[in-house]
């Protein structure tokens, strides 16, 4: 297990967890607090590291994310 798997003593998050939050909290305001679609953050966050695209659907299913109506 590596120090990015680890969660958080403070809230429970790990560090990949917090940089999804905070990518997804950023490009969310840069969008005027709309959607954001998953391939645009699944982008940014590879900024940050890899992520498969399947990894990060399960993360934010794990998070709370919700899917709205006309997404796929």
């Amino acid at each position: 297990m590596s120090y990015n798997d680890i969660p958080d003593v403070r809230d429970g998050l790990t560090r990949k967890e917090r940089i999804v939050l905070y990518v997804l909290h950023q490009t969310q305001q840069e969008r005027g607090d709309h959607n954001v679609p998953t391939p645009m953050l699944w982008g940014r966050v590879c900024e940050y590291f890899y992520i498969s695209p399947e990894e990060l659907s399960k993360m934010l299913a794990r998070l709370g994310a919700m899917k709205y109506p006309g997404q796929p």
